[in-house]
């Protein structure tokens, strides 16, 4: 029993030390808080993958009661380290993303042409913005072919579980 709190213990202290690190690439005053918009990044490279909703909530959850455009590390840190424990917004396994881009080919064909991929990044589901869309094609077309070649990108896609 004793060896199981320990562990517990020490992954809890290994996790909230990730999130120090990474909470602290952005805390650029030194001073234990980052710019509110830096929260979806840090989020991200801890191996979460929550949608813009999902990320709202959590804002909510650790903004101030009058928001000052900031979050604090206190208030992030248990938030983030309940998230981790919990393994929550877990980034989606190869196989399934490529099952998303197939549904996507409905000719079969292999790949999707830039303004397919547009057209469905734009109109189904959670809208990406301008910037979300030219990131996404700028890492998605073959440049040789001017399309996407959904099987690679989908490889390319695929975050390592934390």
């Amino acid at each position: 029993m004793a060896d199981d709190k320990e562990a517990a213990e020490a992954l809890i202290a290994e996790l909230q030390k990730n999130i120090r690190e990474a909470f602290a690439v952005f805390d650029h005053e030194t001073n234990n808080t980052v710019d509110v918009r830096e929260i979806g990044t840090i989020i991200r490279s801890l191996g979460c993958c929550p949608s813009e909703a999902e990320l709202h909530e959590m804002l909510a959850e650790v903004e101030e009661e009058e928001p000052t455009g900031y979050i604090q590390l206190d208030k992030f840190l248990p938030m983030m380290t309940k998230v981790l424990i919990e393994r929550k917004y877990r980034p989606q396994p190869e196989d399934v993303i490529l099952r998303a881009f197939e549904v996507l080919d409905q000719n079969q064909k292999g790949y999707l042409t830039q303004d397919e991929l547009t057209k469905y990044l734009t109109e189904e589901g959670e809208p990406f913005t301008q910037e979300e869309i030219e990131e996404m094609l700028s890492a998605a077309v073959d440049p040789d072919k001017n399309i996407i070649l959904y099987k690679d990108f989908a490889a390319m896609m695929t975050v390592e579980e934390y």
